[in-house]
């Protein structure tokens, strides 16, 4: 017997009845939580215009419940926020953004940038208008942008609570973007024609994630004061950002191009974030939206930490943004200079109860002022990054579980025991993997089986992802 349970039933074997090709499977399933969740990626709509046009009540009314915060005054949505939508049997993803202003200052820059990754990131965009105003200047300014983009544009003209208010509608195709299509968002006239139109220029399968194509993306987080600035002029070879012992100076992110170890880097310096974006006020929430930005526009980040002083809840929360935005993670211990004995003591045991979370981040140890070993960041990026771009055959990775599970098998759950039935790479970028079962898997057991999958494939410096889809019982008994 097993730690992680009794031994029973091994992984289901090709023709023995119970194996079954991927191929079989429903999209009805849930994952470890309870959650519907799939397999395959969704297309993703963004809905982007300018403040207080009626972008999250449309949200709302395509997801046909009250999801996204809505109240009259301009500018409520800040962050862009995903939410999962069908109609008419297809599924896709709904961005809602916040108001897009294209010489926006302060924190309404923020949002803009937030407005506009979720244009980049889009498979198609939704511009909401507000009929009863008309084309804006801004609208013209957004407009412009969009027509140089690639990605489909569908125009709502929200507000058209009447027949009398489409004869409005007619100005909007001076916008250059097509036919404009009227629709209330508070009312839901027009609602289920407007989302016909989105499926119809809404491609089958969401587009590949962009390859850059040049320089990978490396942001550099952190909390304030801890050498991000410091380490970016010490890379750059120049006084690139502003660099004081006042905590906090940074507040853009500031990016620059480095040669380092033979290849370019685009390094982003971004705001050292202090407290909760939820609590945080002023510029500092502006720097927190800003910092997630770079972050999920980033390939990799690079966590530093203060190694003079002990780690804080502050480094704790900034490494709970890495590890939700699935980026690949070098942790660099800096100011490695101002470290004696006792102290490298005292870190190793810090490391060890405050770091159990990301065994698998790779770590090395700086001085940005001195220049201290920050040669040795190259190969931790590009072992980082490798693993967050890994994919595993499918055929070597069911081979591969059926051992695992042969020598461990799953816990019995109910006083039966899960059979593993399939095992497919559902995505890169993070790799994640996603286990068709007949019942629910321990998250003791998902650990275990997450800790094997990084010892045999060498995922060091990435975050890797299970999900666990469950076959519904209804389903088996059909197919028995």
């Amino acid at each position: 017997m097993s730690e992680h349970g009794s031994a029973g039933e091994d992984l289901a074997q090709p023709g023995d009845g119970t194996w079954s090709d991927e191929s079989e499977w429903e999209v009805s399933g849930v994952d470890v939580d309870g959650l519907p969740i799939d397999a395959t990626p969704v297309p993703v709509v963004a809905i982007v215009g300018r403040p207080n046009v009626g972008k999250s009540t449309l949200v709302n009314r395509i997801l046909g419940r009250r999801e996204a915060v809505v109240e009259d005054i301009p500018g409520v949505t800040r962050d862009r926020v995903s939410y999962a939508a069908s109609w008419s049997g297809r599924r896709f993803t709904v961005v809602d953004t916040g108001g897009w202003e294209p010489d926006a200052k302060g924190l309404q820059q923020a949002v803009a940038a937030q407005a506009e990754f979720a244009m980049q990131s889009a498979d198609a965009i939704v511009l909401v208008v507000d009929a009863t105003v008309g084309a804006t200047a801004t609208e013209e300014a957004v407009a412009r942008v969009l027509r140089r983009s690639k990605t489909p544009v569908v125009v709502a003209a929200n507000k058209v609570d009447s027949e009398r208010a489409e004869a409005e509608v007619a100005t909007l195709w001076s916008l250059g973007l097509g036919e404009p299509h009227p629709v209330s968002a508070a009312h839901g006239r027009g609602a289920g024609d407007l989302l016909d139109v989105i499926l119809d220029v809404l491609p089958e399968t969401p587009r590949e994630a962009p390859s850059l194509g040049g320089p990978r993306r490396v942001a550099l987080v952190g909390k304030p004061n801890v050498g991000k600035s410091s380490l970016l002029n010490k890379l750059a070879g120049s006084q690139r950002s502003v660099v004081d012992n006042v905590a906090g100076t940074t507040v853009d992110p500031v990016d620059e191009l480095v040669e380092l170890g033979g290849s370019t880097w685009q390094f982003v310096d971004t705001a050292g974030l202090r407290r909760k974006v939820r609590t945080a006020s002023g510029h500092e929430y502006y720097a927190s939206l800003r910092t997630r930005s770079a972050l999920e526009a980033a390939e990799v980040a690079i966590l530093l930490i203060d190694a003079s002083d002990p780690i804080t809840e502050q480094d704790l929360r900034v490494l709970t943004m890495v590890i939700e935005s699935g980026r690949a993670l070098v942790i660099a211990f800096n100011k490695w200079d101002l470290v004696d004995e006792d102290r490298r003591y005292q870190l190793d045991k810090e490391i060890d109860r405050e770091l159990a979370r990301v065994p698998w981040a790779r770590r090395v140890n700086i001085s940005a002022t001195t220049g201290r070993a920050v040669q040795k960041l190259v190969p931790a990026l590009d072992g980082a990054l490798e693993s967050w771009d890994k994919r595993i055959p499918t055929g070597r990775l069911n081979n591969w579980l059926k051992e695992v599970i042969a020598a461990t098998p799953p816990p019995l759950r109910g006083g039966r025991q899960p059979r593993v039935m399939f095992a497919t790479q559902a995505a890169t970028r993070p790799p994640t993997f996603v286990l068709f079962t007949t019942g629910f898997l321990e998250a003791g057991y998902r650990r275990f089986l997450e800790r094997r999958l990084r010892e045999e494939f060498e995922f060091d410096g990435s975050p890797v992802r299970i999900n666990v889809r469950v076959r519904d019982k209804r389903e088996q008994r059909r197919k028995r």
